[in-house]
């Protein structure tokens, strides 16, 4: 039986999704994360699909949003968006650990995946992250830095930017620091699965899909890298793209 528990890490809330019978064993395990605006529970199902391949998930909560929200204006979280990612990132380590120190992670065998925001965090990652095993970026972007340009634009047109040229300059100096396209290197053969669909408006398809073009010379193993596009699909994870995900990471950690 899959079960589903509330279960606070180091004060953070989160979803563990397991079968029961693996109470207490260390098993693969994929960390989830999910997008902007959104909240744990919107991925309970492919956290389920995973679970019943015999992984243990992890749902956390990311800062600003659902039980960490704060009252804070849509306004205020969207100029907070690359502080969210950067938080997701630095609060990856400590889920880590802590299924280090309870003994419940299979060596070699922990996956990072993500919707939108997610899977951005995802890609920055495997960057500063070698202990990361697989990952699937659904819908989010490799190329950090440019993304963050293309929506400094977007909040300047508007008339909305609180930044300073310093804080900008801070900003994208921590954002290079981990953008996986400046750091390819860094992957090292790891199994990669980018879902993306072909009509998005939010985070460009374009990104995804050219860095997977380039980043294929770095992958003797080209079955650790694949790159699914669907078209006809604008902003919002398939079923099916669900199920990659799970495909993926039940080859590559199981």
């Amino acid at each position: 039986m899959i079960g589903i528990y509330q279960e606070p890490i180091k004060g953070i809330p989160c979803l563990h999704v397991m079968d029961q019978k693996y109470d207490g064993e260390a098993r693969p395990t994929v960390i989830y994360f999910h997008g902007f605006t959104s909240a744990k529970e919107q991925n309970l199902p492919i956290a389920y699909m995973l679970a019943e391949k015999g992984f243990r998930v992890l749902l956390p909560e990311a800062l600003h949003h659902g039980e960490r929200n704060g009252g804070l204006s849509d306004e205020k979280r969207q100029l907070a968006f690359f502080e969210i990612v950067l938080k997701n990132i630095s609060e990856l380590a400590i889920f880590h650990q802590y299924l280090l120190d309870n003994n419940l992670l299979k060596e070699n065998a922990l996956g990072v995946a993500g919707t939108s925001m997610g899977g951005i965090t995802t890609s920055a990652a495997l960057v500063k992250y070698p202990w990361v095993n697989a990952a699937a970026v659904m819908m989010g972007t490799p190329k950090l830095e440019m993304y963050a340009k293309q929506l400094l634009h977007y909040v300047e047109k508007n008339g909305q930017s609180p930044f300073t040229r310093e804080d900008l300059d801070h900003l994208f100096q921590k954002l290079t620091d981990i953008d996986l396209s400046a750091h390819m290197d860094s992957l090292k053969e790891r199994p990669l699965m980018f879902w993306h669909g072909e009509n998005d408006k939010v985070v460009p398809f374009e990104q995804s899909y050219t860095f997977y073009q380039t980043v294929q010379s770095f992958y003797k193993k080209k079955e650790n890298l694949q790159f699914i596009g669907e078209k006809g699909r604008e902003h919002k994870v398939s079923v099916p793209a669900m199920h990659y995900a799970a495909d993926w990471f039940e080859w590559h950690l199981l």
